[in-house]
């Protein structure tokens, strides 16, 4: 006979309330029956659960000590699922792993986080750390509910694409560069400067997928840096040109260290979308994650448009 969850219940009831009596009030049965319970599986490994001391008191003995330790190990992980699946029933929990494909993303995905959490505090969230390379990968292998994408490319039958907003892609130039007071830049404009980038594909990058590879154009340097800020050091000393979003710089064109440019006479826009699986954005909690990342980009970020 397999150890029964009934019966670890019945060992953490008699030490919490320090009697057979106490634990079978406490869990609505009669004290014989809790004491088959328990006789049963002594019975079962010919051992013993409790013994008394001198005071006549119950303590447990060494086999039933080990029974207590997988009791305090097994039932509190069984209390969690049950609420869990509670609040799923209820519309109100669920789970919400996030994947990121985006560099600059972080800067307008923590705030929405935040705003979501004060409304669904029962959704259990957390992100995939760092930059993923293919984030639609961790959707199909159950590693992430929800990614956010910028590369517009095919995606597989059984990913759900969701818009988010459009985004304007402006070039980034020292105050000092040759080229800072043109209204925008061209393609040609980028073929004899160093082009700092995100250390990923090109196809990745708008400003190669979008305006320099259809016009033919290959800078003659490139130079990679991990990090947003890093990168509008080195545009800001001068040490190249650079193309980001335009919410992830404002904050340095308004205090002069860049000037930013838009890419062509109409400017560069992309569209950023959300992925999940098919069917899972049914979920409630899901579909309200979705409604806020638009109005939380909506009210603070530059250079998007709704879509």
């Amino acid at each position: 006979m397999p150890i029964d969850i009934r019966q670890l219940r019945t060992i953490e009831a008699v030490l919490q309330h320090g009697s057979i009596a106490a634990a079978a009030q406490r869990l609505h049965l009669t004290q014989s029956a809790l004491s088959h319970q328990l006789r049963g599986l002594e019975n079962e490994f010919e051992i013993k659960i409790f013994d008394r001391d001198s005071g006549n008191n119950l303590r447990l003995s060494p086999a039933g000590e080990r029974l207590y330790a997988l009791a305090r190990e097994v039932l509190p992980a069984l209390r969690r699922t049950q609420e869990e699946l509670r609040r799923l029933a209820s519309g109100r929990g669920g789970r919400l792993r996030i994947a990121v494909e985006c560099h600059t993303c972080f800067d307008w995905l923590t705030p929405a986080m935040d705003q979501f959490r004060a409304g669904w505090p029962d959704v259990e969230m957390d992100i995939a750390s760092g930059f993923q390379q293919d984030p639609v990968q961790l959707l199909r292998g159950y590693q992430a509910d929800l990614a956010i994408l910028s590369a517009s490319e095919a995606l597989p039958g059984e990913i759900e694409r969701h818009a988010l907003f459009s985004y304007e892609v402006v070039a980034l130039l020292s105050p000092r560069h040759p080229l800072a007071e043109r209204p925008f830049l061209l393609p040609e404009d980028f073929l004899e400067e160093t082009v700092i980038t995100y250390p990923v594909e090109d196809r990745r990058l708008d400003l190669f997928r979008e305006f320099l590879h259809p016009a033919g154009v290959q800078p003659w340097r490139r130079r990679q840096a991990e990090l947003t800020v890093i990168i509008l050091q080195l545009v800001a000393s001068g040490q190249g040109i650079a193309a980001l979003p335009a919410w992830a710089v404002s904050s340095y064109g308004d205090r002069g260290y860049v000037r930013a440019l838009p890419l062509g006479p109409q400017g560069l826009w992309q569209d950023l979308e959300a992925a999940t699986l098919q069917g899972q954005s049914e979920q409630p909690h899901l579909q309200a994650f979705l409604r806020e990342i638009r109005a939380s980009a909506s009210s603070e970020l530059r250079g998007i448009r709704s879509l």
